[in-house]
């Protein structure tokens, strides 16, 4: 078995979107509050989802217009569970990073995750 470099294992980049240990528990945590709904391997965001990602000024409808898919789940190789993937899954590591919760590293694909950022996701997380 493959060894995971631990500072890839939390958060990196898969493609364009979030990947690593924090991105699982995230999407763990968009489906079991019932804020995306997983059909398959395609997501839909529900009201209460349009409602959160909204206050993380994402615009669902930009996103749904966009040559891509709108969602799916995306296997992550580290944790054998899966993460978000699809327009919407790299919108929120945009939306993120802006609000500087996500900072890219010096480092290809990996992700730090400032002092704010673990406030915002260890209280999403909670929730």
């Amino acid at each position: 078995m493959r060894t995971v470099p631990t500072e890839m294992r939390y958060a990196r980049t898969c493609y364009d979107h979030m990947a690593g240990e924090l991105s699982v528990r995230v999407f763990e945590r968009l489906v079991g509050r019932g804020l995306l709904s997983v059909q398959g391997t395609s997501l839909e965001a529900t009201a209460d989802g349009a409602a959160r990602f909204a206050d993380w000024g994402i615009d669902l409808s930009a996103q749904r217009s966009r040559r891509r898919r709108f969602a799916c789940t995306c296997p992550d190789w580290s944790e054998r569970r899966p993460h978000l993937g699809g327009a919407l899954g790299a919108a929120l590591l945009e939306s993120w990073a802006a609000r500087g919760w996500v900072e890219r590293t010096e480092r290809p694909r990996i992700l730090r995750i400032t002092p704010a950022g673990h406030r915002h996701f260890d209280a999403f997380l909670a929730e």
